[in-house]
């Protein structure tokens, strides 16, 4: 095998491990929406179509794999915002559709706090604001400049207000968060 050979091997096995890292990442993510953190790995391998080996292999302990289905989804909500945006009818569709993802996130992270010491918790919350206070300022700037929504509102505040709305969800049945959420993201419009 000479060095052109090598390297393109080299490369095509790195895209197959990312590959194989999202669709764990992917399967931990849907576990922990439907099951909590805390959920059985064996859950999450029979979801991802893997042995628990493969999933102790890239993510040595529980902490590890809840640390990285949160960095995970943080980049996919701040990259699923220029796309909503670029995609969608209007701003207001993308910010109502990216909202959608954010709470899937909200309910992913459902008792991380609880999982990490401290030190991690704050260092993740740093990164989440750092990634997706920016994606939502662009998605709320856009329906503001189209007319959509007032543009008054804060990006910070939003999130924050969605956040809120999630807390307890898990714990009553008769609470749908999400329908909350969509009244608030009505809400936002411009009164005509």
């Amino acid at each position: 095998m000479n060095d052109g050979e090598a390297g393109q091997a080299a490369r095509s096995k790195r895209a197959d491990a990312r590959r194989n890292e999202k669709t764990l990442l992917d399967a931990a993510a849907a576990v922990f929406v439907e099951s909590g953190v805390e959920a059985p790995v064996r859950d999450i391998a029979a979801k991802a179509g893997v042995g628990m080996g493969t999933i102790y292999r890239h993510f040595p302990t529980r902490a590890d794999l809840i640390i990285a289905v949160y960095r995970h989804q943080v980049e996919a909500c701040a990259e699923a915002g220029p796309a909503l945006l670029a995609t969608s009818a209007t701003p207001h569709a993308a910010l109502g559709q990216w909202i959608n993802l954010f709470v899937d996130f909200l309910v992913t992270k459902h008792g991380l706090a609880a999982v990490l010491q401290s030190d991690n918790f704050d260092t993740l919350h740093a990164y989440f604001l750092d990634r997706l206070v920016p994606v939502c300022t662009q998605l709320l700037d856009a329906a503001a400049a189209a007319g959509e929504i007032r543009s008054d509102l804060r990006a910070y505040e939003l999130m924050r207000g969605v956040g809120n709305l999630c807390i307890g969800a898990d714990s009553d049945p008769n609470y749908d968060a999400r329908r909350l959420v969509e009244l608030l993201i009505a809400g936002l419009r411009q009164p005509q």
